[in-house]
C-alpha cells in the first residue's frame, strides 16, 4: 500500500492528538470554540460546483489541503472550488474532557463498534449539522445549485458529512464518505422522514480493512443499512490500509468528484 505522505498530520491517532497542549482556562477555552472561517480553494476557472470538505478529530481544514492541491494541480476539477472547514476545539471525553478540535464529543475510542454506538453526543451531531447546512445554503445564495455541491469528509468528519448529506434540506450531488460510520443510525430513519431529499444521491464509502480506530465493520454496517434502506450508495474497501488514506482511494474519489460534477462546459457543448 502505498500510503501519501503528505497526510501524516491528518490521520487520527488517539495517542497523536492527546499530546496536544491546550489551556482549559474559561476565557481561552471559549474563544478556542469560536469556529474559525473554513481554508477556501477558489475554482481555477468559472466557479460551477463546490465540495465540502470535513477533517477528522484532532486536525483542522489544513490537514487535507495537500490533497485538495493535488487535485487542483491535475486540471481535472477547475470549476470546483473546495471548502475546508476548521471544526471548533471542544472537551472531548475520549480524551479525558481535554479540547481539541471535534465536530461533536466523542465518548469512547476503544476501536469497538459498540464502544462508539453505546453513546453518541446527539446534540453536538446536530449542531453541526446545523453548521454545514448553512455551509451548503451560503453556496446556493452565492448562486451555486445545490445538485452541483458535495460534501465529503474523513473519519469524524465523515460521519457528519454522511449524516447531514443524507438529511439535508436540499438534493446534493454526491457524498464522500471515508474511514467512518453513520452517526446516530438507531433514529436515522426519522431523521429521514424530516428531509429525504438524497435517497436517490451517489454515495461513496471508503474504508481500509486494517482499520482500528473506527472499525471496519462498523463502516460495512452502516453501509448495508443505508443499501437496505434504498440508499445509492457503493462501498470501497483497501486491503492492509489502517485508519488513513492512500493515494488509491484518494483517486477512486477524484474520479467520483469528476463523474459527479463535469464541467459546465461540457453539457453546453452536447447541446
Amino acid at each position: 500500500m502505498l500510503v501519501v505522505t503528505a497526510l501524516t498530520r491528518i490521520l487520527l491517532s488517539f495517542p497523536a492528538f492527546c499530546l496536544t497542549v491546550v489551556s482549559t482556562d474559561t476565557a481561552d477555552f471559549n474563544m478556542a470554540m469560536r469556529r474559525a472561517p473554513p481554508l477556501l480553494f477558489p475554482a481555477a476557472a468559472k466557479h460551477t460546483a463546490t465540495v465540502i470538505f470535513a477533517h477528522g478529530l484532532g486536525d483542522t481544514g489544513y490537514g487535507w489541503a495537500p490533497v485538495v492541491e493535488n487535485w487542483r494541480r491535475r486540471e481535472r476539477l477547475d470549476e470546483v472550488k473546495f471548502i475546508l472547514p476548521h471544526a471548533p476545539r471542544m472537551p472531548v471525553t475520549a480524551a479525558d474532557g481535554m479540547p481539541v478540535p471535534a465536530w461533536y464529543d466523542i465518548f469512547a475510542l476503544s476501536g469497538k463498534t459498540d464502544g462508539i454506538r453505546k453513546e453518541q453526543d446527539e446534540r453536538g451531531i446536530l449542531q453541526s449539522r446545523e453548521y454545514f447546512n448553512g455551509l451548503i445554503q451560503a453556496e446556493i445564495d452565492s448562486g451555486i445549485a445545490s445538485n452541483r455541491i458535495i460534501l465529503g469528509g474523513f473519519s469524524q468528519g465523515g460521519a457528519i458529512s454522511l449524516f447531514t448529506g443524507l438529511t439535508a434540506k436540499v438534493k446534493l450531488a454526491g457524498i464522500v464518505a471515508l474511514s467512518c460510520y453513520l452517526p446516530l443510525d438507531a433514529k436515522f430513519a426519522d431523521f429521514v422522514k424530516e428531509n429525504d431529499n438524497n435517497h436517490k444521491t451517489p454515495i461513496l464509502m471508503c474504508h481500509g480493512e486494517e482499520d482500528q480506530v473506527v472499525p471496519t465493520n462498523f463502516g460495512k454496517m452502516s453501509y448495508e443499512t443505508l443499501k437496505t434502506q434504498g440508499f445509492d450508495i457503493t462501498m470501497k474497501l483497501y486491503p492492509g490500509m489502517a485508519h488513513s488514506a492512500d493515494l488509491e482511494e484518494l483517486n477512486e474519489i477524484e474520479g467520483f468528484l469528476t463523474a459527479r460534477l463535469p464541467p459546465e462546459a461540457d453539457n453546453k457543448s452536447e447541446l
